[in-house]
């Protein structure tokens, strides 16, 4: 047998099924082997693609030891749990789902306290009158570290949290946190803000592919089937197919046209009479439109796209040349 694509994805809630709607808008469906307690799978239709279901955090992990060739996780557990993420894994593409954003939040009681040169101020003074080290409540230490390194901050020690990090100032274990959010809602219910200048990362899922698993041909073979797909449906949704009826002379400025509105001509410029397609960025849709009917066509029409295939794929041609 020859070697599979491994790809891990979510194994529940709302980010296994915003995964595989990921992957349907793609056309490739994802089926677990024996039903939903089984955690392998498949991509139907896709042959050599051997599909695992994973905790968010086993998934990164998996990418980093080379067990994984491609997978769906949060950027927040990649740069958390992988230091060195960048010779690692290579991100291909945010997904539009999973976003949270990891900041460092204070008690809003703190009124003098706006920015991390704040923050290092009541460390120095905490150690000074407390004799203590000011106290950091958060599941991301490497992020962390990292972050309070860059902003000149290090008389303090962190506090792993294993609950609710939120609460932490409350129940008097910690006096700030670094945790995740989305609204800040929570944050604010628990009597928190976040500092101006206080984000660590805005974090999304993404698709990643490692650098340490086994390229070998089949891997390969089967990446470029689903990155193609991958990469036809991202085109389409963010391209329209302009059709426009030529005028009876057959004389509109195409080449000018198109270099204008950012638009091709797909399958050639028409000769004389007859119908021109056009595709264009969406957001080009009604300049390029009118332009056309300026410059003589009789009608126009657009239509949304369901799949743009081409010769060339860049995610896969971004991922081989990290491969070297």
């Amino acid at each position: 047998m020859t070697d599979p694509l491994v790809l891990a994805v979510p194994s529940k809630g709302r980010l296994q099924e915003n995964a595989a709607a990921f992957f349907a808008r793609a056309g490739l469906k994802l089926a677990q082997n024996t039903g939903a307690r089984d955690y392998r799978g498949k991509l139907v239709g896709v042959p050599g693609v051997e599909v695992r279901y994973l905790s968010a955090s086993e998934i990164a992990a998996q990418l980093a030891s080379g067990a994984a060739h491609l997978g769906i996780t949060g950027e927040d557990l990649i740069r958390e749990s992988l230091p060195e993420a960048r010779g690692q894994v290579e991100l291909l593409t945010p997904l539009g789902f999973g976003q949270a954003t990891v900041v460092v939040a204070v008690p809003q009681a703190w009124i003098d306290v706006r920015a991390m040169s704040d923050l290092d101020e009541v460390a120095a003074e905490m150690r000074v009158r407390h004799g203590k080290r000011l106290r950091v409540a958060t599941k991301y230490v490497n992020l962390t570290r990292r972050f309070f390194a860059e902003h000149g901050v290090a008389d303090y020690r962190i506090v792993e949290s294993l609950g609710a990090t939120e609460g932490a100032p409350a129940a008097g274990s910690a006096e700030i946190i670094v945790d995740i959010t989305t609204t800040g809602a929570t944050l604010a219910a628990n009597a928190l803000k976040i500092l101006d200048d206080g984000v660590i990362l805005r974090s999304e899922a993404n698709l990643v592919a490692s650098l340490n698993a086994a390229w070998g041909p089949s891997p390969r073979n089967a990446l470029r089937a689903v990155l193609g797909r991958i990469q036809a449906e991202e085109r389409a949704r963010t391209t329209r197919e302009v059709r426009a009826a030529m005028p009876d002379d057959g004389d509109i400025d195409l080449a000018g046209i198109s270099a204008l509105h950012d638009a091709e001509l797909p399958y050639g410029a028409p000769e004389g009479r007859g119908e021109m397609v056009l595709h264009c960025p969406v957001d080009a849709v009604f300049d390029l439109a009118d332009a056309l009917v300026k410059a003589g066509a009789n009608s126009v029409s657009v239509r949304k796209i369901d799949y743009a295939f081409t010769p060339d794929n860049p995610l896969m041609d971004r991922l081989l040349a990290r491969l070297g």
